[in-house]
C-alpha cells in the first residue's frame, strides 16, 4: 500500500538508484525492479495516482494484483485466529517469540520482515544515522511507524532478538549473510539502545543524550523514544480525570491542568476537576493552560451517557449536561486567563472548551469539529451558544446587522459533522479566531501556551463580562435551515433523524423558537441547548446510534 501511495514510478526509481550507487552493500543482490513491478509500470498502472497499481479500488471493493494469476482479485486480509492471538500477546518478548516458533506462513512472514529490518538497521547504524534515536524517529515520522525498529527490538528483550537473527543470518534464512556488527552484542545487549542517559551511537560507541541548543529547549515534552523518562513537574491536586500541575523551571505562576483518562474522554470525573483547576488557579495563580498529549479530546464519554439513557436517568443526564455547560462557562469567565493548547483530534465537548478559553494555541496538525450529529446529539456543551453570540458580534458591524448571515456556514458545519484538516482551517470554520496561535511544531506547543497565557497576566488580564443583549435569527433562521434541509433530504443527502438532528441545531444556533431579532443571554441560549439535547437522547434512533459507536466505533446513518 505505501508503494502505491508514495508510486511505483518513484519506488522504481528508488530502486534503481540503490542498485546504481551501493555496490557493496550487503543487501545489493535484492535492489532489482521485478518484472511484474516493470510491467505495471509500462502498463500505466503506477499507483494511486493511476487508481490502479498494486492494488485497485472497484468501486467500493479493493482489489489487489495476484501476481500468479496476472489479474486483480479481491483482497483478502484474513488473520488466522492463531496468529492473531500472537499479535494480540502484550508481551513484546513472548511475542517474537512466538511468531519465530509458529510454523504457520503468517507468522513467518511476520518474523522474517521484523529480522530483516532489525539485521539492516543494525548494519548500517554506524554509517547513516548518529544514533539510534534518529533512525526510530525516522521511521516513525517518516512512515508513521508506532515504534521504530531499534525500539521494538528493545521492547522485545534485546538479547533475545540479537540471538535470534544471528541464528538466521548463520543458517542463510536472512536477507543477506552478514554478520551482525560487534556492538550488538557489547555493552549494548545489557541495557538496549535507548537508556534515561541517551541513545547508544555506533560510530561513538558511547550514548547520546539528545542535543542541548537552544532550539531544542523549547520542546519541554519532545516525543521520546523507549527508554526516555519525560519531565513530570509538579503536582498540585489531582483525582482520577484530571492533574493540575506546574513547572517551575518554566514558570512558578502558570498552572496547567491535563485531563488523564483514556483519549482525554470528558467524563464526570474531568468536568469536576476542571472546575477545582479553574478555581485553584484563580486562587493560587497567574494563569492556566489547558495541555495535554494528543488528542486534545475525544469529546463527552458515551460510555457513561449510553449508561444513563438504559437506565433513564435522563434529569440526571440534564444535570450533567448543565455542569458540563458550567465548566465551560467556568473556563470563559475565569478570573485568570485561561489558554487551550491543543493538538490532535479536538471533538465535541473537546472543542467546546476550547472555544470558551481565553486564547488558544494549536498545532497545525490538529483536528477540530464538533461531530455531535454523527450520533445524533446537538453541540450543548456551550458550543451552539458561541456560535450565536459571535454571529450577533459579527452582524452587529455590519449595516445589514442579521446574525443568520453569520449562522448559516456554521449551521451546515454543525449539521455535517465538518472536522477541520489543519489547525489553520479551524480558523476557516470558525472554531478559532484570527489571534489565536498557529505553532507548526507540536512539540513546542506547551512552550509557546506558557508563554501566551504569561502575556495575558501581565498584559492585566480582566474577567469578561457576560453579554446580556445577544441578537438571535430566531423562527426566520430556523425557517431558512429548514428549507436547506429540506432540499438535502429530498435529494437523498440526509435520513428523515438527519433532518431532526440538523433542525435541533438551527433552534440552538437561531436562540429558540422565539421572534427574530429577539435580545437573549447566554444562560437563555444554553437552557435551550440543554433542552434539546436531551430531548434527542430520549429518540430511539439517536440512542440507536450512540450503541453502534460504542460497539463498532463507527457513526451509523439511520
Amino acid at each position: 500500500r505505501t508503494a502505491d501511495v508514495v508510486g511505483l514510478d518513484t519506488l522504481a526509481h528508488v530502486i534503481k538508484t540503490m542498485q546504481d550507487t551501493l555496490p557493496d552493500d550487503p543487501w545489493h543482490g535484492h535492489y532489482a525492479v521485478p518484472a511484474w513491478l516493470s510491467t505495471l509500470i509500462a502498463s500505466g498502472a503506477l499507483g494511486q495516482k493511476t487508481r490502479c497499481g498494486i492494488f485497485r479500488k472497484d468501486g467500493r471493493t479493493i482489489k489487489v494484483l495476484d501476481l500468479a494469476a496476472q489479474d486483480y482479485r479481491e483482497s483478502v486480509a484474513e488473520i488466522d485466529p492463531a496468529v492473531l492471538a500472537i499479535l494480540r500477546n502484550r508481551d513484546q518478548a513472548e511475542k517474537f517469540t512466538q511468531l519465530r516458533a509458529s510454523e504457520h506462513p503468517q507468522a513467518q512472514f511476520l518474523w522474517a520482515i521484523f529480522r530483516d529490518i532489525f539485521h539492516y538497521a543494525a548494519f548500517h547504524l554506524a554509517g547513516i544515522a548518529d544514533n539510534a534515536r534518529d533512525i526510530d524517529f525516522a521511521m516513525r515520522w517518516g512512515f508513521g511507524w508506532a515504534q521504530g525498529p531499534f525500539e521494538s527490538w528493545q521492547a522485545a528483550g534485546w538479547q533475545a532478538i540479537a540471538e535470534a537473527v544471528k541464528a538466521d543470518v548463520d543458517a542463510g534464512r536472512a536477507m543477506s549473510p552478514a554478520a551482525l556488527p560487534a556492538w550488538v552484542f557489547g555493552g549494548v545487549a545489557q541495557r538496549g539502545v535507548h537508556t534515561p542517559e541517551g541513545s547508544y551511537s555506533a560510530s561513538a560507541d558511547t550514548y547520546q543524550p539528545r542535543s542541548t541548543l537552544p532550539v531544542y529547549q523549547r520542546q519541554i515534552f519532545p516525543e521520546r523514544v523507549l527508554g526516555e523518562q519525560a519531565a513530570a513537574g509538579c503536582t498540585v491536586w489531582e483525582n482520577e480525570g484530571v492533574r493540575l500541575w506546574k513547572l517551575p523551571q518554566i514558570d512558578e505562576g502558570i498552572a496547567i491542568v491535563s485531563v488523564t483518562t483514556r483519549n482525554h474522554t470528558l467524563g464526570r470525573d474531568v468536568i469536576i476537576g476542571l472546575q477545582h483547576a479553574v478555581a485553584r488557579a484563580e486562587a493560587d495563580f497567574h494563569a492556566l493552560v489547558l495541555w495535554h498529549e494528543a488528542p486534545f479530546a475525544f469529546g463527552a464519554n458515551l460510555k457513561e451517557v449510553a449508561e444513563a439513557i438504559a437506565a433513564g436517568q435522563f434529569d440526571l443526564l440534564e444535570k450533567y449536561v448543565a455542569e458540563f455547560q458550567n465548566t465551560a462557562m467556568a473556563l470563559k469567565y475565569a478570573q485568570v486567563p485561561v489558554v487551550a493548547a491543543v493538538q490532535g483530534m479536538a471533538l465535541g465537548g473537546g472543542c467546546e472548551f476550547l472555544m470558551h478559553a481565553a486564547k488558544r494555541v494549536i498545532a497545525l496538525e490538529s483536528y477540530i469539529g464538533l461531530v455531535e450529529a454523527g450520533v445524533g446529539l446537538i453541540p450543548a456543551g456551550g458550543g451552539c451558544k458561541e456560535f450565536a453570540i459571535r454571529a450577533a458580534q459579527q452582524a452587529a458591524r455590519t449595516a445589514g446587522n442579521d446574525p443568520f448571515e453569520f449562522i448559516q456556514p456554521v449551521f451546515m458545519t454543525i449539521a455535517m459533522a465538518t472536522v477541520s484538516k489543519s489547525g489553520v482551517q479551524a480558523r476557516e470554520l470558525g472554531f478559532a479566531v484570527d489571534s489565536d496561535k498557529i505553532v507548526f511544531n507540536a512539540n513546542e506547543l506547551l512552550y509557546v501556551a506558557l508563554r501566551e497565557a504569561r502575556a495575558l497576566a501581565e498584559a492585566g488580564h480582566c474577567a469578561r463580562l457576560s453579554p446580556r443583549r445577544i441578537k438571535v435569527a430566531g423562527r426566520t433562521g430556523i425557517a431558512n435551515c429548514e428549507m436547506m434541509l429540506a432540499n438535502m433530504k429530498e435529494g437523498g443527502m440526509i435520513s428523515a433523524h438527519d433532518y431532526a438532528v440538523a433542525r435541533a441545531a438551527a433552534v440552538a444556533l437561531c436562540g429558540g423558537d422565539i421572534e427574530t431579532g429577539s435580545l437573549v443571554d447566554e444562560q437563555w441560549l444554553l437552557s435551550v441547548e440543554r433542552k434539546l439535547f436531551v430531548e434527542l437522547l430520549k429518540n430511539e434512533k439517536t440512542q440507536q446510534r450512540i450503541r453502534h459507536t460504542l460497539e463498532t466505533g463507527k457513526p451509523l446513518r439511520n
